[in-house]
């Protein structure tokens, strides 16, 4: 399906992760339907996602930026609007879950809602005027852990609930310039951080077979391929008339009946 997202400027932050993430999964999908990524991230490695799509004839701009650092986030959004003179879409990729707990003392706690929440903020907040221009949408990527809690991550799941109550909010706000703001949820999606976590724990396996076991639909995990597929459709003209919205893209691992796992 053409998507319509060709020559399509979409501003896009923590895509720089490694290989397999979803950050750059979804990069890699913008890349194919001839949309312009324009990446920051403040992991070098985006300059090499940068060059490999350049030599495959694929426009698309990296700025090296501390999200959590306002200052770097605006030279960031002025580089990117200097070099194309628009701006399409957001999409909000940053996220840690950080660890940050009750036993964190309040500048970590702080920090995890700078990088988590504040920087989502402050990226639509430079965007704004172009998305105006352009009547472009913002997407949050939120997670599973901002509705149900997960313990030990005060920091993430404040973050991660705020990002949603944005996305409510924007949508409210911004609906007179015909801007969309919606969220997509993740819960369990096998990517290389989740597999490095998994390896961390004494009993990794099986604690991996219970978590497998609990997601219904197929009793698999979501892949990073079916979340950037879900992006793409929602921030696409495909998606028009779809705001304010939380899609969560997880085999129906938080919402459905758990008789369903009954054995």
């Amino acid at each position: 399906m053409d998507l319509g997202l060709k020559g399509k400027v979409v501003v896009i932050s923590g895509a720089a992760g490694i290989k397999g993430s979803i950050g750059e999964t979804i990069l890699q999908h913008l890349a194919e339907e001839g949309a312009v990524p324009a990446i920051i991230d403040r992991n070098a490695r985006g300059f090499e996602y940068v060059k490999e799509l350049q030599n495959k004839g694929i426009d698309a701009t990296f700025c090296q930026t501390d999200v959590t650092n306002p200052n770097d986030i605006e030279k960031a959004i002025k580089t990117i609007t200097d070099k194309y003179g628009k701006i399409d879409a957001v999409i909000n990729n940053v996220g840690v879950n950080d660890g940050v707990g009750l036993d964190a003392s309040y500048d970590e706690f702080m920090n995890s809602l700078k990088l988590n929440m504040v920087s989502y903020f402050l990226v639509v907040k430079h965007c704004l005027p172009f998305l105006k221009a352009s009547k472009g949408n913002i997407l949050n990527i939120g997670s599973k852990v901002g509705l149900t809690g997960q313990g030990g991550t005060s920091g993430y799941a404040a973050s991660k609930g705020g990002v949603l109550g944005l996305t409510r909010e924007w949508a409210v706000d911004l609906i007179k310039y015909g801007i969309r703001s919606n969220a997509i949820i993740i819960a369990e999606s096998w990517t290389p951080a989740y597999d490095a976590w998994i390896k961390t724990l004494e009993n990794g396996e099986e604690k991996l077979k219970s978590i497998v076991k609990k997601i219904p639909l197929e009793n698999r995990m979501t892949t990073p391929d079916e979340i950037a597929d879900t992006c793409l459709f929602t921030i696409s003209e495909k998606s028009s008339h779809t705001t304010g919205q939380f899609i969560t893209v997880d085999g129906g691992y938080v919402h459905l009946d758990r008789s369903l796992l009954s054995e």
